[in-house]
């Protein structure tokens, strides 16, 4: 009798264990399970310690709600213009309805993959070969659009799409070579061209500027050579306003000075011919030095005169 009630307390206590080993859940963090009884969904346990009931209540699935990548196989893929090109890309998501993604939905992996690689073949076929190489961004943001609305119900957040490789045929590679090739040629003669034109406007502005200063000298030396003969010609007045005036007082050293002006210019003008090489002057000395006597005795007249002051403005001139 001792023996068999000691039996049935070791069955109970090992239940015991057994029940309370089936009753205590612990969900580790970035998980959630997904509760089910008599195998319908109830409830979502999140990170912690919890108890369910045994054999009536079970785990149904354990979902990683960390954000996960998936890799994107290379397919082929022909663009608007006809090229065939081969491209692969990887998408970035997040489950955050885990019930969602446990019922809705069947191999959330193969899922989404199937359904990334339709809409990119749908999206670059849009597209010509020059805009799916320079649009990345563009083609990026339309994938991420479209498989984002598709998870949705699926409890699935798309957090990013990326292209990551496009290779076109070896023949457009050579093509788009020689079209870069000839471009950057092309580029070259054009800055060139706009060097030699810029050059050639620095040299006209810089000719400009030259006569325009050239042009200004010239004028200031007419300036000046006009005020030099204007005064010349105020003084060859002068001295012919004050011979005139000696002449009608009777000076007779008045007229030996024209005679001996005008001689002297006669003969300044014989000798600086270029084709005179001997001059001829039938002349005494005796003249032309009395004619200079008369000269210096004239100035010394005029010099010894007291000024007057003139009477009126005519006398003053």
């Amino acid at each position: 009798m001792l023996e068999l009630t000691t039996i049935v307390v070791a069955v109970v206590v090992l239940l015991s264990l057994v029940m309370v080993a089936k009753g205590i859940v612990v969900v580790t963090q970035g998980y959630e399970y997904t509760v089910e009884r008599f195998g319908r969904y109830t409830t979502s346990l999140r990170p912690g310690l919890h108890f369910i009931i045994p054999f009536i209540d079970a785990i149904g699935s354990r979902i990683n709600m960390m954000e996960s990548v998936q890799d994107i196989a290379a397919q082929e893929v022909i663009s608007r213009d006809n090229a065939t090109i081969l491209v692969d890309g990887v998408c970035f998501y997040q489950i955050v309805d885990a019930a969602k993604s446990a019922y809705e939905v069947n191999e959330v992996q193969r899922a989404i993959q199937n359904l990334v690689t339709t809409n990119l073949r749908t999206v670059m076929g849009s597209l010509e070969l020059d805009q799916i190489l320079s649009e990345r961004d563009t083609i990026n943001a339309k994938l991420l659009s479209v498989v984002d609305s598709a998870t949705e119900s699926w409890g699935i957040k798309i957090t990013r799409v990326e292209v990551k490789d496009i290779r076109p045929p070896q023949s457009i590679v050579e093509a788009m070579s020689k079209q870069m090739t000839s471009e950057r040629e092309k580029r070259a003669r054009i800055l060139e061209a706009e060097g030699h034109r810029q050059a050639e406007i620095l040299r006209a502005e810089g000719e400009k500027q030259s006569a325009i200063l050239e042009s200004e000298g010239r004028k200031e030396a007419a300036f000046r050579d006009a005020e030099a003969r204007e005064r010349m010609a105020e003084a060859e007045a002068k001295a012919t306003n004050m011979v005139s005036e000696a002449i009608a007082k009777g000076d007779l050293n008045a007229i030996n000075y024209f005679v001996a002006q005008k001689y002297t210019e006669a003969l300044a003008k014989v000798g600086s011919a270029s084709n005179s090489k001997v001059v001829l002057m039938p002349i005494e000395a005796s003249q032309i030095l009395g004619s200079l006597g008369g000269i210096q005795e004239l100035f010394n007249s005029v010099k010894n005169t007291p000024k007057q002051m003139p009477k009126n403005p005519t006398e003053a001139s």
